[in-house]
């Protein structure tokens, strides 16, 4: 995917067109200009700019900045929620009729005014394109067919949502945070249409949205340049504007931080933080995520289809010398679907480097002499190392693991089309309940490859009917206590039986110059809010 290059005049309301150059070829400036904000990240996941198909980590954050939806989830409690562009909600008597009272004189960045029928249309429009987060919402029975009659403005500041069951309250507020229902500029959308395509050739690299930072600029692999959004209803961003720069390798990262040419730094391994703790000039900011990281044997392959084999792979895990090393400060050591933090989370964690019991098990399943198999690696850290660490274990046990690396895009992609063996990746929570994971590990309602609805089990070809039946019903389940045992049920059933091998929570951590004040790292990859921050 290729962007537009910026024209000078472009370049030049950014920074100014030479330190804009500079940036982006990474040419020793003295320090960051004070009003803009530059992230050094590894960002090559990033497919596209439309929040309707938008689902990758780096994008969650340019969403969570650039757009608004109509409620958030409060970053310092993310149990409860907050407005954002509704000022109040209600839900009818029979559960199944959710309002949403808009705040007035709002803004879109170009200065159209939002509306309610803006709210109900970007809904509308993420069923209608159906790409891959639409199931955030179609879980609902929201359909092409019906979704203009079951979402719709009811006044120039009122919509009304109307799901075909009756869920859990929460669960259905909490999936109106995720960035799949981000409200987006009817009228502009719609004036990029082309072939009927609601704007969505153009929103891949454009932008249409409302929030405290707008988007400037997007250049695959290399850049996402942000910046102020006076239209926005709230307090204004304190910058000016914020620069995302691609890069990818972690000791790159600190360098740059350490000269001053970054203010942020998001991927240092344990071995940088350690190496910046004495550093009076960088500082540190760490918060647990609902990310987990994982292993996923795709069920097409027959050699990891076996439970015994399966089981194996989770005995094959170091997960102490990862936790000691690898993830040290970054993560802790996590063998389930939920993260900490999430209602009903176990913190059960079976499993440890057992080589003769997977060797065992392998026995049982025919395969005592070993075998062959490909791991898809995203070649950023500490996900290379993971890898590399258990293709020396797993070798120990005669399975030969051939590691195949790519950028995030390339990997992401393959993994989409469940092309892989082995796939090593992370999932963070698109919205604060359950459901977000136990909807993607533990639930394939449909296992063909023509599937409407593709979540990570579908992904790994793991047909499991009766636990998508379970996770439905922790899904509708109105009791906080008895949805809480249903979901520890699941996890244990899915820690024994499931083709995925859990490795760790995240802790993100970021490390950045001294005059950063403001810096916090939020729960989801979508609440780490960097129109917040500002530089002394």
């Amino acid at each position: 995917m290729t962007m537009k290059h910026a024209t000078i005049r472009t370049a030049g309301r950014l920074l100014g067109a030479a330190a804009f150059a500079a940036l982006l070829a990474g040419t020793a400036m003295a320090a960051t200009p004070k009003d803009t904000l530059v992230v050094a990240w590894a960002i090559d996941d990033i497919i596209t700019m439309d929040p309707a198909e938008s689902f990758e980590i780096s994008a969650g954050e340019i969403m969570g900045n650039s757009y608004d939806r109509l409620l958030r989830y409060d970053v310092s409690d993310p149990s409860k929620l907050v407005p954002d562009l509704a000022t109040s909600w209600t839900v009818s008597a029979d559960g199944r009729t959710f309002t949403f009272n808009l705040r007035p004189g709002m803004k879109f960045a170009s200065g159209n005014p939002i509306t309610a029928e803006d709210a109900a249309f970007s809904i509308q429009r993420a069923v209608i394109l159906d790409k891959t987060p639409a199931f955030i919402l179609t879980q609902f029975g929201l359909t092409k067919d019906n979704v203009k009659d079951k979402v719709k403005a009811t006044g120039p500041l009122t919509m009304t949502l109307e799901t075909d069951k009756t869920y859990a309250p929460s669960f259905v507020l909490n999936c109106m945070t995720a960035n799949v229902a981000a409200v987006v500029d009817k009228a502009l959308v719609m004036s990029k249409e082309q072939n009927g395509d609601m704007g969505y050739g153009w929103l891949k690299t454009n932008y249409a949205g409302s929030g405290p930072l707008k988007l400037r600029e997007w250049r695959a692999n290399e850049i996402v340049a942000l910046e102020r959004n006076d239209n926005y209803f709230g307090d204004k961003s304190k910058l000016a504007r914020v620069i995302y720069r691609h890069v990818k390798e972690a000791a790159t990262q600190r360098l740059l931080l350490e000269k001053g040419d970054a203010d942020v730094a998001r991927n240092l391994t344990p071995q940088d933080l350690d190496a910046l703790a004495s550093n009076k000039d960088v500082k540190t900011t760490g918060t647990p995520k609902g990310t987990v990281y994982y292993f996923s044997l795709n069920q097409k392959n027959a050699n990891l289809a076996k439970p015994e084999v399966r089981e194996a792979f989770k005995w094959l895990v170091d997960y102490g010398a990862i936790g000691d090393t690898l993830i040290k400060n970054i993560g802790v050591v996590h063998q389930n679907f939920l993260p900490v933090g999430l209602m009903g989370a176990s913190t059960e964690n079976p499993f440890k480097l057992d080589v003769d019991k997977a060797k065992a098990l392998l026995a049982k399943a025919g395969l005592g002499n070993g075998f062959k198999v490909t791991m898809d690696v995203r070649t950023t850290q500490p996900v290379q190392g993971i890898a590399e660490a258990f293709q020396q274990t797993a070798k120990r046990a005669g399975i030969d693991v051939e590691i195949i690396p790519g950028d995030g895009r390339q990997t992401l992609t393959k993994y989409r089309a469940r092309q892989h063996d082995i796939y090593i990746g992370q999932w963070g929570a698109d919205y604060w309940d359950p459901h977000t994971n136990a909807d993607t590990f533990a639930r394939n309602p449909d296992n063909s490859d023509d599937a409407k609805s593709k979540p990570l089990a579908w992904r790994n070809a793991w047909a499991i009917p009766e636990l998508t039946k379970k996770a439905d019903a922790a899904a509708l389940e109105r009791d906080t206590d008895k949805r809480k045992a249903m979901y520890l049920e699941m996890q244990a059933e899915f820690r024994n039986t499931s083709p995925f091998v859990m490795i760790y929570q995240m802790n993100e951590v970021a490390a950045f110059r001294a005059n950063v004040e403001g810096l916090k790292i939020g729960p989801t990859s979508d609440a780490t809010y960097m129109f917040k921050v500002t530089k002394q």
